[in-house]
């Protein structure tokens, strides 16, 4: 079911995007030192946060801000799956 006129697979995209990027911060933590992990952790943050103030900044409001922010920030998600 559709809410306001879109559908629901982008939020799919952003979900596996959301998990690629956890399994890459864990292989990330378990070759190298904890630095950078916090250094492409805190890069994804940025870039949700960057998003966020975006969408608000443009009237965004509410959880419909959230999940355009998420989509944003993890929706390439839907370009490595098949």
């Amino acid at each position: 079911m559709t809410r306001g006129g879109r559908s629901g697979t982008d939020i799919g995209g952003g979900h596996i995007g959301l998990v690629i990027t956890i399994i890459a911060l864990v292989v990330i933590a378990s070759f190298s030192d904890p630095g950078w992990t916090l250094i492409v952790a805190g890069c994804f943050t940025a870039w949700f946060i960057l998003a966020l103030t975006v969408i608000r900044v443009r009237g965004g409001r509410g959880g419909e801000a959230v999940r355009r922010a998420y989509v944003a920030t993890f929706g390439w998600g839907d370009y490595v799956t098949p």
